[in-house]
C-alpha cells in the first residue's frame, strides 16, 4: 500500500542542561519528522522523557486512560493524516493491554512508531518486577519491533522505526527505550528520516498484458483495498471500471477506495465466510485485484476461489500479498495510482468497438442496477419508519438532514454500518473510516484522532454497545483535552454481530434455530451509556423514540465539546433468561 507522507521540519527547545541526554534529543527527533501530537499512558519508566516534554510546547501529549485507546486514538490520527503517528506505551503491562489494538493497526496498515519505556539495560539480568521480553511480545503484532541498546544509535534506529512504518506495506513499529539509555548525552545529530518514493509503475508491455486481458473480459470483476485510497487512485480506478464496465468489489478495506455512489461500486465481499464471497469471486472471466489480497475472512475458502479459467491479475507495492493464497496470471508489483493511470490509457488505445460497446452495457446494466437497489432499500427503511425500538435507518436519516457537507464518520457499528453507508455513501478518502483488523473498541478512539487531525471539521463516531465498553474510557480523554468529536453508540443490547454468525453456522450445519448464547446477551443489567459519559465530563442524551432523535442530534452538533448519544435499537435479548440463570 502506498503513502503520501510528508515530513516538516520543526522548531525545538534546548534544555537547560549544558548536556542534551537522551530524553531530550528523541523529542527533537520527532518533532523533526513532522510528530506533534503524541497518544500515551505514562508509567515510571517513562518519566524521564515525559517530563522532558515541558521544554517542547510543539508536542502535544494526548493522555488516555489504558493503552489500547492510546493505540486506538492514533489509529484514527494516522488514518486521517496518512502520516507517522507516536504513541507512548509503558513498559510489559502496558504493552499487554495494547497487544490487540496493534494487532488491529498492523492489519489496517497503519503507520505507528510506537515507543515503550524498560528499567534499563543494566537490570535485564535480573528479571525484575515488570522485566519481560518486549520485542518478543510486540513482534507479532508489529512491522519491525527492536530494542535500543547503545545510546550513540538511538536515533539512528528511531529514524529506521520511522522509516519502516512509513514504507509500504506500511505498519506499526515498536522501538523499547530503556531508561539509562535516554539518561545518557546523546551525540548524533537531529535530522529529517529520509522516506524513499514508492511511484514506481510497470513497463510498456507489462501495461499491454493487462489491458489485453482486460479488454478481451466478458465478466470483469475488479477487487480493491486500502491501497488505492493511500495512492490516490481513486479517478483513476473509477477510470478503469467504466472502461470495461466492470463490478468493484472490496476487500480487506477500511478506506474509501471509490464512491459509494459509483455505479461499479458493489460493496465488501465479506470479512467472516468464504461461502459468502464465492459467489462473488467465482462470477468474473477476469478479475483485477489492486491495493489489497484475496480474501480476509475469518473462515476463508481452502480451495479456488476464481471460476476455472479465470485469468488473475493482482497489482500492489506489498509483493507479499500477491498470490499470498491464490495463483494468479500476473502479478505487478506496483503504485496503483500510476499503474491504473496507464491501463485506462491503453485500455482506450486497444479495446475494439465492440468491446467499448459491451462495456458500455454492462456499465449501464450496473447503474440501473445500483439505483433499483438504493430504491427497494430506501423503501423498506421507510416501512419501519416509526417502528420502536429503533430503527439505525431513521436515526441516519435525521442525521443526514443536519450533517455538516465536509462531515468525517468514523464507522465501528458493524451490523448497523450498512443505513450508515447508505445515508451517508462516502465519495472520497478521509471522508468516512470504517473499522478494520477485527479488534473491538475503535469507535471512539478512532473518532478522536480523526477529530485532533480535522479539528476544523465535525466528526462523528459510531460504535456498538459491545465494543464501546472496551474502551469507553476513552470518553474522557475527550473530555480532558476538550476534543469536539461526537459519539453515537448503537445500543441493542447485545453481541449482534455473533448473533447473526452463529445464525449462519446453525444454517451451514443443519442445526434448528433457538435461543442464542447468553454469553452474546448484554441485556442484563442494561448499560447506560448516557450516564457513563456524564460521569467522564461528556455531555450526552439517550435516545429511545423517533420524535427524540432529531432534537438529540441538533443538542449533539450545537453542543460546543464532545457529546454522545446512547442509541437504543431493536435487539434480540432476553434479560428474563439471564436473571432466571444467574447470568449463565
Amino acid at each position: 500500500m502506498a503513502g503520501n507522507l510528508q515530513k516538516e521540519a520543526s522548531l525545538t527547545t534546548a534544555p537547560a542542561t549544558a548536556e542534551k541526554n537522551g530524553r531530550f534529543a528523541i523529542l527533537e527527533q520527532f518533532l523533526a519528522d513532522g510528530m506533534h501530537v503524541m497518544f500515551g499512558n505514562p508509567g515510571t519508566v517513562e518519566q524521564g522523557f515525559l517530563d522532558a516534554l515541558a521544554n517542547y510546547p510543539q508536542m502535544k501529549y494526548i493522555l488516555t486512560l489504558q493503552e489500547s485507546v492510546a493505540v486506538l486514538a492514533a489509529d484514527g490520527y494516522a488514518r486521517a493524516t496518512q502520516k507517522p503517528t507516536l504513541v507512548q506505551l509503558h513498559s510489559t503491562p502496558g504493552v499487554g493491554n495494547a497487544i490487540g489494538a496493534l494487532y488491529q493497526a498492523k492489519r489496517g496498515h497503519s503507520p505507528l512508531v510506537v515507543i515503550g519505556g524498560d528499567a534499563g539495560t543494566q537490570y535485564l539480568a535480573m528479571d525484575s518486577q515488570m522485566a519481560g521480553d518486549l520485542v518478543a511480545f510486540t513482534e507479532p503484532v508489529t512491522k519491525w519491533s527492536t530494542v535500543v541498546v547503545d545510546p550513540s544509535s538511538l536515533l539512528r534506529v528511531l529514524r529506521k522505526a520511522v522509516k519502516i512504518a512509513s514504507t509500504p506495506p506500511m505498519g506499526p513499529v515498536y522501538v523499547c527505550l530503556p531508561m539509562d539509555v535516554l539518561d545518557t548525552p546523546s551525540v548524533e545529530e537531529v535530522f529529517p528520516t529520509s522516506i524513499p518514493s514508492t511511484r514506481v509503475a510497470p513497463d510498456e508491455q507489462t501495461i499491454r498484458e493487462i489491458a489485453l486481458m482486460l479488454a478481451e473480459a466478458e465478466k470483469p470483476v475488479i477487487f480493491i483495498g486500502d491501497g488505492v485510497a493511500y495512492s490516490g487512485a481513486q479517478e483513476e480506478l473509477a477510470h478503469v471500471a467504466e472502461l470495461l464496465g466492470a463490478e468493484v468489489w472490496e476487500a480487506d478495506a477500511g478506506e474509501v477506495n471509490l464512491s459509494y455512489r459509483h455505479p461499479s461500486y458493489k460493496g465488501m465481499t465479506g470479512h467472516m465466510f468464504g461461502t459468502a464471497s464465492f459467489p462473488i469471486t467465482s462470477k468474473g472471466d477476469v478479475n483485477l485485484i489492486c491495493g489489497t489480497y484475496i480474501l480476509p475472512e475469518v473462515f476463508p475458502l481452502l480451495g479456488n476461489i476464481f471460476a476455472p479459467q479465470a485469468k488473475v491479475i493482482h497489482i500492489d507495492l506489498n509483493s507479499y500479498e500477491i498470490a499470498k493464497n491464490h495463483p494468479v496470471t500476473l502479478g505487478v508489483t506496483a503504485d496503483p495510482k500510476l499503474t491504473l493511470g496507464k491501463v485506462a490509457q491503453a485500455l482506450q488505445e486497444l479495446m475494439t468497438a465492440h468491446q467499448k460497446e459491451a462495456a458500455a452495457s454492462r456499465f449501464a446494466a450496473l447503474s440501473e442496477a445500483k439505483e433499483t437497489q438504493r430504491g427497494e432499500a430506501f423503501k423498506q427503511d421507510r416501512a419501519v419508519r416509526e417502528k420502536v425500538p429503533l430503527q439505525m435507518s431513521r436515526f441516519m436519516e435525521e442525521l443526514m438532514n443536519q450533517l455538516p457537507e465536509d462531515a468525517i464518520i468514523f464507522d465501528e457499528a458493524l451490523t448497523n454500518s450498512p443505513p450508515i453507508s447508505r445515508y451517508f455513501a462516502p465519495a472520497r478518502t478521509g471522508q468516512y473510516f470504517l473499522t478494520r483488523g477485527g479488534s473491538l473498541g475503535v469507535g471512539i478512539p478512532g473518532a478522536i484522532g480523526a477529530k485532533l487531525a480535522n479539528p476544523d471539521k465535525t466528526v462523528v463516531g459510531f460504535t456498538g454497545d459491545g465494543g464501546a465498553m472496551y474502551t469507553i474510557q476513552a470518553l474522557w480523554t475527550a473530555a480532558r483535552h476538550n476534543i469536539n468529536a461526537k459519539f453515537v453508540v448503537c445500543n441493542n443490547f447485545s453481541y449482534r454481530l455473533l448473533q447473526l454468525n452463529i445464525d449462519a453456522y446453525w444454517k451451514e450445519r443443519a442445526i434448528p434455530r433457538h435461543d442464542f448464547p447468553l454469553s452474546f446477551d448484554l441485556s442484563s443489567p442494561p448499560l447506560q451509556f448516557h450516564e457513563m459519559a456524564r460521569s467522564m465530563g461528556v455531555q450526552s442524551v439517550r435516545v429511545e423514540k423517533p420524535w427524540e432523535i432529531a432534537p438529540a442530534i441538533r443538542q449533539a452538533l450545537a453542543h460546543p465539546g464532545p457529546f454522545l448519544i446512547d442509541l437504543v435499537l431493536e435487539g434480540d435479548t432476553h434479560p428474563e433468561r439471564v436473571g432466571a440463570t444467574c447470568g449463565q
